[in-house]
């Protein structure tokens, strides 16, 4: 964790071109292009804030972590990719709900659905962050069995991005009202 390499950028630079190209079809389908991009930009602040706040939290269950500009820092890298990986998400459901703003009708399927997403992201993301070294955990970290990655960042995922897209949905709720 306290060395940057290169290749931890790579999964975060393809999903951040897949997020503007989806932004970009996404948006030429709205008769309202403003509002959509005023949620697009409050889900992407929130997803910074509230990952970065988590990534913050649980840094002591990785090992060397300290309270230090480096990590700090680290975290904020971090909570950029992780918002990255938000929107990738609630792009990917709006093709396959057919509907740019899914989040409108959210029942508990499409909760479920999201869940699941974000749990299996989050497995597969850690697995290889661990495996490649880019960091480790303590022994405080709860690991999950059989595939032994840290229980705190699949909680991430299973958790914020349901919470910040309905957050976003209500602090854009009047303005969502003429798109669909």
């Amino acid at each position: 964790m306290d060395k940057l390499q290169p290749h931890i950028f790579l999964m975060p630079a393809i999903a951040l071109t897949l997020v503007i190209i989806f932004y970009i079809i996404l948006l030429n389908r709205l008769p309202n292009k403003t509002v959509f991009q005023q949620f697009v930009f409050i889900t992407f602040l929130l997803s910074f804030l509230l990952n970065f706040a988590w990534e913050v939290i649980h840094g002591p269950l990785y090992t060397g972590f300290n309270y230090n500009i480096s990590h700090i820092t680290f975290c904020g890298l971090a909570s950029v990719a992780d918002a990255i990986m938000v929107l990738l998400i609630y792009f990917f459901l709006a093709f396959i709900y057919k509907n740019p703003l899914w989040i409108k009708h959210i029942n508990f399927q499409r909760t479920l659905t999201l869940v699941l997403i974000g749990a299996l992201g989050a497995i597969l993301s850690e697995m290889r962050h661990l495996s490649i070294g880019t960091w480790s955990y303590t022994s405080s970290m709860p690991t999950l069995p059989f595939v032994h990655v840290g229980v705190s960042p699949v909680l991430q995922f299973m958790i914020l991005p349901g919470f910040i897209f309905y957050l976003s949905y209500l602090l854009s709720k009047n303005k969502l009202k003429p798109i669909v």
